[in-house]
């Protein structure tokens, strides 16, 4: 059997978890089957059951184009240049809206069964208008078709399939769950600091970590907001880049500068960092929190887990299946508007609320320590790729026959 594998993000281009679940699964599925990747870049590589072959992204002829639409205009030419080259894959699988029309384009073309996995969905992601404009009606238009053409949907979380459900016209027997994983081998605690003494992070104090893109979903203006709430002693460390606009860049900028004015241990660390530096920050901190306001799953949290680190989240999504509250972290409960762009309706006691839990788990050493063991223990016994992948290849065999 082989699987043909379509998205924008794969090493070394990831910025975000779709980009993490894709290279994972990829791997884990090719010590099982034949895998094909294409992807948005310039990567070229074969070994074993795994080819990746990168499609340019950045085609100059779009560059008279209006700004917010470039990334869509380029999108959709990728995704045509990826069906190029023939498919003789048995099932083709895509991820994130980015190369879902690719998916369209080879169910059409080539016939091949089409699986979708619903890393989000953009209903219910609404300030994507701020980055894309009138694409975000492109983006929500190819979004719309692929699933509803899909011949299986891999929903992340038992609330992502309600959501599917819920916006698109599918058959709910077609969705599937099946849960992001981990590399259990790769994320665990270390005792290495040198990345801690690179970003001037004083180890002899306590430090709550943020991982993740500068955007709305994110929620991490809220986490900054928060820091006013929060123990002076203890160190913010903010691992936030790739911001979706300049105008949530400036305001994260201004916020960050803002609170800098009244305590000096803040570290911005305004870059997506490499995994080795990634899993000391996790090993080493003390909380790790994720605000987010929208998250299909939060594949952060179960790094964070796997790392020893106790976790303090925003009580939204997929994040409900993943911690649990008490005993691997502390989960946030959320009130948020119901109609876009669903930010919470009371930000300031959201703040304060991430700030409590922070704040709690920072002062119970023992608490911290029980979180932590659990939150391995968790992350082994549900989130394990080997696991995953047999699930995956379980769902393509049934479409083949």
């Amino acid at each position: 059997m082989k699987a043909l594998f379509y998205t924008r993000e794969f090493p070394p281009y990831v910025y975000g978890g779709a980009g993490v679940h894709v290279e994972y699964l990829a791997d884990e599925l090719s010590k099982l089957i034949e895998v094909d990747v294409r992807c948005f870049g310039d990567q070229n590589e074969s070994a074993n059951n795994l080819t990746v072959k990168g499609f340019p992204f950045d085609n100059a002829i779009f560059d008279n184009a209006d700004d917010k639409l470039k990334s869509v205009f380029k999108t959709l030419s990728t995704c045509l240049h990826m069906n190029a080259d023939s498919v003789d894959a048995d099932v083709v699988h895509c991820h994130t809206w980015y190369a879902h029309f690719a998916g369209i384009i080879s169910k059409l073309c080539y016939g091949t069964p089409l699986v979708i996995t619903t890393h989000s969905l953009e209903p219910l992601r609404p300030w994507k208008r701020e980055q894309l404009g009138r694409g975000y009606d492109a983006s929500s238009w190819v979004e719309k078709t692929a699933i509803e053409m899909a011949d299986a949907l891999i929903a992340v979380s038992e609330e992502t399939k309600e959501d599917v459900i819920k916006h698109f016209d599918v058959d709910p027997n077609k969705v599937h769950v099946i849960y992001n994983g981990i590399n259990l081998q790769q994320y665990i605690t270390t005792s290495e600091t040198a990345t801690l003494d690179t970003y001037g992070v004083d180890k002899t104090k306590p430090y709550v970590l943020f991982v993740g893109r500068i955007t709305r979903q994110k929620g991490i203006i809220h986490l900054v907001n928060a820091i006013k709430y929060i123990d002076p002693d203890t160190q913010i460390v903010l691992c936030a880049g790739a911001p979706d606009t300049p105008e949530i860049a400036k305001e994260m900028k201004d916020s960050v500068d803002l609170v800098k004015k009244t305590r000096d241990n803040v570290i911005w660390i305004d870059k997506m960092v490499t995994k080795e530096e990634i899993i000391q920050l996790y090993s080493h901190a003390d909380v790790f929190c994720c605000p987010s306001i929208y998250e299909p799953f939060g594949i952060i949290n179960i790094e964070a887990m796997a790392c020893n680190t106790a976790v303090v989240a925003s009580a939204v999504g997929g994040i409900k299946e993943v911690v649990v509250d008490g005993e691997t972290g502390i989960l946030i409960p959320l009130e948020q508007q119901t109609e876009a762009p669903f930010e919470p309706i009371d930000p300031d006691k959201f703040s304060r609320d991430l700030a409590d839990g922070v704040n709690k788990v920072i002062k119970d050493k023992a608490l911290r320590e029980k979180m932590a063991v659990n939150g391995r223990k968790r992350v082994e016994d549900y989130f394990d790729w080997v696991a995953i992948a047999k699930q995956v290849e379980e769902l393509y065999a049934s479409l083949i026959k």
